[in-house]
């Protein structure tokens, strides 16, 4: 009875494209992938000052990736992408897990 209420109108189920086509499950993630990561990270660390004997305050890198994702947490991509850098020799992890140099092309960490 509620149906034929007055000003009530009964809507019908959407169709498979009007579903999805309005409903979103997760937002964009562009730096989802550890390459492109790794690559921001090594773009913020090139210009990010270095304290001493090239080294740069992990966490100096961590909050300007953070804030370029706006609002999104970012820990699983900068994790991914700092082992993606230090796998290819971009970036050099202290032991400490403190701070990172930013590698020449072919130096050895």
């Amino acid at each position: 009875m509620a149906a034929h209420r007055i000003g009530v109108e009964r809507l019908g189920e959407p169709s498979e494209s009007e579903w999805c086509s309005v409903t979103k499950f997760a937002t964009s993630r562009p730096l989802a992938d550890p390459e492109a990561a790794a690559r921001k990270l090594v773009e913020i660390a090139a210009a990010t000052p270095a304290v001493q004997d090239g080294r740069i305050h992990i966490e100096r890198i961590n909050s300007q990736f953070v804030a370029q994702l706006k609002g999104s947490k970012g820990h699983p991509e900068f994790g991914a992408g700092i082992a993606f850098a230090k796998e290819r020799g971009w970036l050099e992890v202290h032991e400490s897990g403190t701070y990172v140099r930013l590698l020449k092309h072919g130096e050895t960490p």
